[in-house]
Formats: C-alpha cells, structure tokens, sequence
C-alpha cells in the first residue's frame, strides 16, 4: 500500500480546506450549530474518518508531519501570554487554585470510573487507569508513555487501548463542551461581566480601525520573541532537570513583554493579536483532528466504547454539579466549564476550542481563557503523576507495583 506524507505548505492548505468543510456543514447543521460544535471538530472528524476508509482498503496510506501544528500551538499560547496584564492575573488568582483542586478530584473520579469498568468487563485495573486520567485528562503523550511502562510489565495491549481512549476522548471533548455550557448559560440566564465587554479576545468581530503591517509585523515580532526565549527559558531548565512544556514558557514570557510594553510605552495592536490568535487556534485544532488515526479505535471497541461512555457521563455530572457551581455559578464559571470538559476529556487545545465556540456566540470571558490554560499548561500533569502513582500503590497493583515506575 503506497504511503503518501502530508508536510508543509500541503497540511496548511489542506487544514484550510477541512476547517471550511467544518463551517459548511456545522452552518448547514441546525444541531451542530445550535450546540456550539467548533468547526474543526465537525471537518477534522470527516477528514480523518475518510482517511481512515482509504488506510482500510488498502488503496493509500496518508501521515502527516505535524512540525507546523506544533508551532502554531507555540504561537497561540504567545498570544494569550500578550493578552495577560498582572492586574488581570492577579483577579484570576483564587479561581485558578478553585479549578487546580477541582481538576484533582477530576483525575480521581476518572480512575475509580475507569478501574470499575474494568474489573466489570474482566480486565486488568490497569486497564482502567489507561481509560482514565493517563489517557483522558493526560492525553496522547501521557498514554503512550504510560503505555510503554505497561507493555514492560507484561501487559499486552494496555498501550494501545490508552492512545485508542486518548482519541476517542479528543473527539467527545470537543462534541460534549459546546452543549453543556450553553445549556448552563440558558438555563441560569447568564450574561458576560461588563468587564469583559472591554476586554480583546480571540472572539472579537472586525472593528472599525484597520489593523495595519506595522501592526502585524508588531505582533509577529513579539510572538517570535515569546517562542524563541521560551525555548531558551526551556533548554535552561532542562539543563538542571526541570521540564516544561514549551507552550507554557512561551506563554509566561508573551505575560513579561505585555507588562513590560505598558511602561515603555510601546502599545501592541490587540486586535492583531487577537487575528493572529485566532488563526493559530483553528488551524492547529484542525491539523490535530484531521491527523487521527481511527484505525487506533477498532481493536477493542466494545470496552472503549463502554469506557468513553462511562467517562463521559462521569466527568458531565462533575462539571455541571462541581466545577460550574464552586466556579461561581456565573458566565465565567459556565465558558469555564466547557473547557473544563475538553481538558478533562481532550486536551488543551480542545478546550480553548469549546471555550471559542461559547465566546463567539455569548460574549467573552477573561477569567476563562486564563485560568484554563494555565491548568492544562502545567498543574494537571503534575497532579497527574501524584494520582496516578497513589492508584498503583494501592494492594489492587501490589503485582505491578515494582515494574511500573
């Protein structure tokens, strides 16, 4: 079977192309438009399920070198780093240890739910932990790192299932986040803060004023400085042990040069960060949809499918019975709660995505495209690690307990 490798400029044009599909249909679609489905998620499935059928005949195989997809996230973590005043952080401070402390229990409702599944169905517990917070709230890299320790032990198969759950959750994340905020939001009648209203974001419509070269080349300029120093920041600390993502560092050094412009008085365009923040988004959820392989979902499928299922029910009841309410059962907490499902179910990305579907049609929320990242950027991989390593402590893994790490 003939292999044929999408790189480059191919993947930005034909991301460009998937994500118009996704508007089309999500336009055409009463259900998907009224439920805040993201376009990418609506043209990143189809893309990737046609790949699949093409894999399955026989007739080509398509990969992709995701290389760009990789800086684009880099680039919008830079813009939300730009958009970041420390008068703004500091009004997200208590939030963000609420959302951290809610995200931990998350990861613990996920792995008993997982572990449950399971021992029902037969299989391993460790089984459960790789249907539960390693895959899911942990995401592809957390699976298959895991899953390497897994297949160590002696555990044949664990592997595979975790980046199968770690698929399939990507793509439930972004279908289950738009509806339920949207639902919170007309239910209990919210509206965004004023505060917001004054706010630029990457939901903002075209304003009036123009945005010019000099305004891009601005933007540009800056968002080179956030990715490169970033990367410095990120080779120094990895020098003395310390690991980082890298979006992470970009998006603290994007917060240095936005409190840092003010008393220079140099003055970055918002809108076009703004632009350039929206961009980078879509493409980027786009390429990583559109670049699943759905082949993963087949083996297994009746215990995935039980799985998600079982996952997703679980973290809907916590998002809308915990984190909307001890978030403050207002606007904020509800755009919160959409990115909440798609971080606990997806990744990061997916919940940027579902939070930019709500924004665009309700209004923006500041507090949400703060917090959120921040959590998925770096506290969730922590509290991660320390859950994950209690559960296997447990007599339940006394057998596993000197393989796996």
């Amino acid at each position: 079977m003939p292999v044929y490798t999408i790189a480059g400029n191919q993947i930005i044009v034909m991301s460009i192309f998937v994500l118009y599909l996704g508007e089309y249909i999500t336009g055409k679609s009463k259900f998907l438009k009224s439920n805040n489905v993201p376009s990418p998620v609506t043209g990143g499935i189809i893309c990737s399920a046609l790949i699949a059928v093409m894999a399955s005949l026989e007739s080509v195989k398509i990969t992709f070198d995701l290389s760009i997809r990789d800086t684009l996230l880099l680039a919008f973590f830079s813009t939300i780093g730009l958009n970041a005043k420390l008068k703004t952080l500091a009004a997200g401070g208590r939030a963000l240890v609420i959302l951290i402390v809610g995200c931990a229990l998350l990861l613990i409702v996920q792995d008993i739910t997982g572990i449950g599944i399971a021992t029902l169905a037969g299989e391993h517990p460790v089984f459960g932990l790789m249907g539960g917070s390693i895959s899911l709230a942990g995401g592809h890299g957390t699976a298959i790192a895991w899953g390497q320790e897994t297949n160590k032990a002696g555990l044949a198969g664990a592997a595979e299932f975790g980046v199968a759950c770690a698929t399939l959750g990507l793509i439930v994340g972004g279908l289950l986040g738009g509806p339920i905020a949207s639902r919170l939001i007309k239910k209990h009648n919210l509206k965004p803060k004023e505060s917001n209203k004054t706010e630029v974001s990457v939901n903002d419509e075209a304003s009036s004023k123009e945005v010019g070269v000099n305004d891009f080349i601005g933007t540009i300029c800056a968002i080179a400085l956030c990715i490169g120093v970033g990367d410095s920041v990120n080779r120094y600390l990895f020098g003395h042990n310390i690991k980082l993502p890298g979006f992470l560092t970009a998006m603290m050094v994007g917060i240095v040069i936005a409190n840092l412009t003010g008393p220079a008085k140099y003055t970055l365009s918002s809108k076009a960060i703004a632009l350039v923040s929206g961009i980078s988004l879509q493409l980027f959820f786009t390429m990583s949809l559109m670049s699943m392989d759905f082949l993963s979902l087949v083996n297994s499928a009746s215990f995935l499918l039980v799985m998600i299922i079982a996952q997703s029910l679980a973290i809907t009841l916590f998002t809308v019975y915990v984190i909307f309410r001890i978030m403050g059962k207002d606007y904020d907490a509800a755009v919160i709660s959409s990115g909440f499902l798609g971080l606990g179910l997806g990744a990061t990305p997916v919940a940027i995505a579902n939070m930019d579907a709500i924004t665009r049609k309700f209004g923006h929320s500041h507090k949400a495209f703060l917090v959120v990242p921040l959590v998925g950027a770096f506290f969730v991989d922590i509290v991660n690690v320390l859950v994950i390593k209690f559960f296997i402590g447990l007599p339940l893994f006394q057998s596993l307990a000197t393989t796996l790490p």
